[in-house]
């Protein structure tokens, strides 16, 4: 009976160590992961995190100029009209690029879905469909650039529809937002590419379709706070 008091006692230290402070240095020095999150996820978060700094400050610095400036403003809706077929239509070509990367959102989406499903060739397709509307969106954004440059003369350091400030933060916005979505539209092509190879088979996980989806989904909604903005205000 002694020798079974003791082993209790010892079982009961024993497991009283395990839930001490020795437990906390053991799981600390195994070096486990504290959160369930994948690395590429993660660091995908803190890019985002410090993008939305950057374009905070954009749009803030715009809503600054544009308020204090004492030169009249240009009218959005007569500065980015087309005339077609002998009518002039306020900020359709606006209204396109924006109904095409909505669309994108809503092909992303699915594309992250069907790389759950291990789904190659419907992942790798609508991965395909969203590049292409990111393409498009590119292409109507330097047709954008170009009428306002070459027919209306409008420079970063001067415009000759109103205030000067417009140009250059015009130019410095979209500018952004362009490069990201050139970016995004490189990004989507090289993970489709290793979807199509089974890269991702090989590897074990499709977490790159999802950080992939967490960037364009961002570029989209940047795009909505631009568009409400620099266009509709």
């Amino acid at each position: 009976m002694a020798h079974e008091a003791v082993t209790n006692t010892g079982a009961t230290l024993a497991v009283a160590e395990t839930r001490g402070w020795n437990s906390v240095v053991s799981d600390w020095s195994a070096d486990k992961q504290t959160f369930a999150v994948p690395w590429g996820k993660a660091m995908m978060w803190i890019f985002l995190l410090s993008d939305i700094f950057i374009f905070s400050v954009f749009l803030t610095g715009y809503m600054s100029v544009r308020v204090t400036t004492t030169e009249p403003w240009p009218n959005p809706s007569e500065v980015f009209a087309l005339t077609i077929a002998g009518q002039h239509i306020p900020l359709i070509l606006i209204a396109i690029m924006t109904f095409i990367l909505i669309s994108s959102s809503g092909t992303m989406a699915m594309a992250v879905n069907f790389g759950h499903r291990r789904d190659k060739k419907k992942t790798a397709a609508l991965l395909l469909a969203t590049a292409a509307f990111g393409v498009s969106f590119v292409g109507m954004q330097v047709f954008e650039w170009t009428k306002l440059i070459v027919e209306e003369g409008v420079r970063p350091w001067s415009n000759p529809m109103g205030a000067p400030q417009f140009g250059s933060s015009f130019f410095m916005i979209t500018g952004f937002h362009g490069a990201h979505v050139t970016a995004g539209v490189i990004y989507l092509l090289v993970v489709a590419k290793r979807v199509m190879t089974g890269f991702y088979d090989r590897k074990g996980n499709y977490d790159t379709v999802e950080i992939a989806g967490l960037y364009w989904h961002f570029v989209d909604l940047v795009w909505v706070f631009i568009f409400a903005l620099f266009y509709l205000w």
